[in-house]
């Protein structure tokens, strides 16, 4: 029997939770932006924006008389609204977004 050997990894972060089925979707939605404006293009954009970007995705998915597929892109509401929320998250750890409770 082969051992297994030991790995001292339980405190890292497991990215093989990551679901990377829907990862590929929302990286799909930020090449096609990227194709549209630029790859850095995103960094420069206002917090409000993606904000009211992730609400209209949103709106667009929750209302049964819409399509899930953004008709602009041909991609998952959904897969948008990942890409805002991860923009978000990136402003608000790099001090690049607004303040939320003053929005």
């Amino acid at each position: 029997m082969i051992n297994p050997g030991i790995k001292f990894d339980g405190e890292k972060p497991r990215w093989e939770l990551v679901p990377w089925t829907a990862m590929r979707e929302a990286v799909k939605v930020m090449t096609k932006g990227a194709a549209k404006y630029s790859a850095d293009n995103w960094h420069k954009v206002d917090h409000y924006r993606y904000v009211g970007a992730l609400y209209r995705h949103m709106d667009q998915y929750l209302d049964p008389d819409q399509s899930d597929i953004d008709e602009e892109l041909g991609l998952h509401h959904l897969a948008c609204v990942a890409c805002n929320a991860l923009f978000l998250l990136w402003q608000a750890m790099n001090g690049k977004g607004e303040n939320r409770r003053g929005a």
